[in-house]
């Protein structure tokens, strides 16, 4: 039972946690909180007491964090949007060898992720892990930038576009890598842990910030897609023009300037502790569960068989008391035999009188654990048949950087005789849809939905919007086909008399998508997560992407090794696309992601919500 709170508590603490105690009791935390300015949700400040809402969090340093994001952005893809050609040019690798190492480092970079959310749920906390990944990326880019300088590029006429290096030497190659494997590691471990951390800025169990933390993570995907903008725009010119020490220079200053803005807000940040590591606690339950199979949690037992903690926030084995209790659920019946006390009775002390009847006493985690730890696993294993279904998504959304690219290649792209359009840059026209569909979407869409009563308070729930960009992405495909049907028609050798603009129509319908699924992916995982897995959750976005590049990869292989006839290589996507098939191609990836809409239906309806007790 807790103490009772006198009037000289009230000048030094907040009540923590009101979402895990009775009714009553919430209100009088909830006065008592609102006397104090204290959030709810259970976030500290740097000296690891009750965040005041006043000096903390909010969208003054939520703020520095889209800044942050958009200029690290920027960093990233500025290195990436032209590594090919660097590749190429002077690295002297062929298009093939330079496109599979792009390949595996962008895929390397996202696979990262795991680590950063790991480090951050288990240990350092998503604070310190953003700072010492953002110092990795930080580093990996001036080292870039100047192995560029002093080895690579030193031998070059700078700016007249022409490949006068002399061919590099292996350590300088060797150093290369070395740089933007950094540049993926300090990327990829920092992602899930700024999306996490941003959203952690607003206290989820109060209204209106909870209505803020949905509305942020709009705002981060168009501050990342910001960034994308002015790399594929500007730096993507000044590469182009052979500048390459100039671009990567001043990708390394933006991630500078990033990294310093994000340290501005240090003494308003809101923070969550580290909640200790969860692979451990997963297998906690895993053992415990079959030590316990003869335990009895059908319907019929009695619900005061499955062990919880007494205290509001449970702790973990390593000592770390960061996790709302979670309420139990039906599903995976068989994971509740690891909270079952039913035969761990040996294990009770003694002097039985000094503990609670309902309470039985401490014993080894590998034989029981509490119905919130159960829990966490449940919420995995309900996550991942949601989140395998957004990797065909993520298949889709790889086109616009490959097969869209080539395409836009393939067309007219001269609007006059002296002005020409990159096939990259139609790019552009997607990213303005992603800006355009979010500001109506939260002024527009979502308060009409909310007036006639569809959905939640935020408009569509996550799982709606995802399903609406599946939706979006299949008609992005048709369109491709489409376009791709009337440039055949109008095809001349290796290309074809028809505008790169009708490429406009597939890219908004792709940037519309990407607003409903992306943004709904963010939301969902981390609201669905536990609170002891959040960067987890932000990790199984980039996964989704991550897993999309080796997918398309993969039906793209299989779609060449069918199509090709008569031993010839020909198939549906040539080297030369007027002897090919591209929009069968597009049709084939429409028709994969129907199958995938319906299969996301299906485990959207048997999805279960988390709920915490209290809330």
């Amino acid at each position: 039972m807790e103490a009772p709170i006198t009037s000289s508590m009230k000048t030094k603490q907040c009540l923590p946690e009101s979402s895990c105690v009775d009714d009553d009791t919430r209100d009088i935390n909830e006065e008592t909180n609102q006397q104090l300015l204290c959030t709810f949700d259970g976030s500290v400040d740097r000296h690891g007491n009750p965040s005041i809402k006043a000096v903390s969090g909010g969208w003054g340093v939520a703020s520095l964090v889209l800044i942050n994001q958009a200029l690290s952005s920027l960093a990233f893809f500025g290195v990436g949007v032209n590594l090919v050609t660097f590749m190429t040019e002077i690295l002297r690798q062929d298009n093939v060898e330079a496109a599979n190492n792009v390949s595996k480092w962008i895929g390397t970079s996202n696979i990262f992720s795991l680590v950063g959310a790991f480090l951050s749920d288990s240990y350092w906390g998503r604070h310190k892990t953003c700072l010492i990944f953002q110092s990795i990326f930080v580093s990996g880019l001036l080292l870039l930038s100047l192995s560029s300088y002093l080895l690579l590029l030193s031998p070059c006429i700078p700016g007249d576009g022409t490949p006068h290096c002399a061919p590099p030497t292996k350590i300088e190659i060797g150093i290369f890598y070395f740089a933007i494997y950094q540049i993926g590691l300090g990327n990829g471990g920092y992602q899930p842990c700024i999306t996490t951390f941003g959203a952690d800025q607003f206290d989820e169990e109060e209204p209106k910030e909870s209505q803020s933390k949905m509305a942020f993570f709009s705002y981060f995907y168009v501050a990342n897609n910001i960034g994308t903008l002015f790399s594929n725009t500007v730096l993507v010119y000044v590469e182009d023009k052979g500048m390459w020490v100039l671009g990567f220079w001043l990708s390394s200053g933006a991630a500078f300037l990033a990294f310093v803005i994000f340290l501005a807000g240090f003494r308003w940040y809101r923070h969550f502790n580290p909640c200790g590591n969860p692979l451990s606690r997963i297998a906690h339950v895993v053992i415990a569960s079959l030590r316990n199979w003869n335990a009895d949690v059908s319907t019929t037992a009695d619900p005061n068989h499955l062990y919880e903690a007494a205290d509001k926030i449970t702790t973990s084995n390593e000592g770390y008391g960061c996790r709302r209790r979670i309420c139990h659920t039906p599903d995976f019946r068989f994971l509740d035999k690891a909270a079952a006390i039913v035969g761990v009775k040996e294990y009770r002390s003694n002097d039985e009188d000094d503990e609670e009847e309902d309470n039985p006493p401490t014993t080894s985690p590998w034989r029981l654990c509490t119905v919130t730890q159960v829990e966490e696993v449940k919420c995995i294993l309900r996550l991942l048949p949601i989140w395998l279904c957004t990797i065909m998504y993520s298949v889709v959304f790889t086109q616009m950087a490959s097969i869209f690219i080539e395409q836009g290649g393939s067309m007219k792209t001269d609007l006059t005789s002296s002005f020409n359009i990159p096939p990259a840059s139609v790019s552009i026209f997607e990213i303005l849809s992603v800006t355009g569909v979010v500001v109506s979407y939260r002024y527009c869409i979502a308060p009409l939905l909310l007036k006639h009563k569809i959905g939640s308070s935020n408009g569509l729930t996550e799982l709606q919007r995802m399903g609406v960009g599946l939706v979006l992405s299949g008609l992005g495909m048709v369109s491709a086909g489409v376009v791709e049907s009337q440039r055949l028609k109008y095809a001349v050798k290796s290309t074809s008399s028809l505008s790169i603009l009708w490429q406009i129509p597939p890219y908004v319908l792709m940037g519309a998508s990407e607003v409903f699924m992306y943004v709904g992916q963010m939301e969902f995982f981390n609201r669905q997560s536990p609170d002891g897995l959040k960067s987890f959750g932000g990790a199984l976005y980039v996964l989704s992407m991550a897993l999309g590049n080796y997918v398309s990869s993969l039906i793209v292989t299989l779609v060449m090794l069918i199509t090709e006839r008569g031993g010839e290589s020909v198939g549906w996507i040539p080297d030369n696309l007027n002897e090919g098939r591209l929009d069968y191609f597009f049709y084939l990836l429409a028709v994969l992601t129907a199958i995938d809409f319906i299969l996301f239906v299906l485990c959207a309806k048997w999805y279960r919500c988390i709920s915490f007790q209290g809330t």
